[in-house]
């Protein structure tokens, strides 16, 4: 039998928080027998009928188009090309800071060695529905009142952890240590204190 545990994480790629702990969980798979399986989300599907400001509301709009991308490539390579085009996607809008239109997008199709073509989603409704599935299989898990990213692993499901920098090496291990106890301890539901500092992505 093996000890390896299946991660499962959920993401909006335009989400700077859920970068740095899609980053985290890469550090920890360097030291804890962990496989993640990469899932998509939507900020602008989880906000669409909550009372937002109206501003924020138009830039949670414009974050459709790179999930529509990532729902067409899963759609024609399988889900497995997901974490990859996602690595592409986040160094170039949070690392990077690029403009995060189509172009930034293609040229990330291209560098995770999928077909830029896949772009001409970013404008198209036709992955919505796909979308809509993933987004609550990933917050039906954790409830509305949340954000991106969503990890489920061994029947316990979270939001978060939200955090800057970016934990690294024994740092990151150690934090997914505590992350599963105290998401695995029933009964367990919320731990928070005020952001004090921006997301720094090195």
């Amino acid at each position: 039998m093996s000890d390896r545990k299946l991660v499962d994480f959920w993401f909006d790629p335009a989400c700077p928080w859920a970068w740095i702990t899609s980053r985290w969980i890469h550090e920890v798979a360097a030291l804890r027998p962990i496989d993640v399986r990469w899932h998509i989300m939507s900020l602008a599907v989880l906000n669409e009928d909550k009372d937002i400001p109206a501003d924020y509301r138009d830039r949670i709009k414009q974050t459709l188009g790179a999930v529509r991308v990532l729902a067409a490539a899963a759609d024609k390579y399988g889900e497995q090309v997901l974490g990859d085009l996602y690595t592409e996607i986040g160094r170039r809008f949070h690392d990077e800071g690029r403009e995060r239109g189509r172009d930034t997008i293609a040229e990330a199709l291209t560098a995770a060695g999928l077909d830029p073509a896949l772009v001409a989603a970013h404008d198209s409704e036709e992955y919505d529905e796909e979308i809509r599935r993933s987004h609550g299989e990933g917050i039906d898990l954790v409830g509305q009142e949340v954000g991106t990213p969503v990890i489920a692993v061994e029947g316990a499901a979270f939001f978060g952890p939200v955090v800057s920098p970016i934990p690294r090496g024994e740092a990151a291990a150690r934090l997914w240590d505590g992350v599963l106890l105290v998401a695995g301890t029933d009964g367990f539901f919320e731990l928070k204190r005020s952001r004090t500092r921006d997301p720094i992505f090195t």
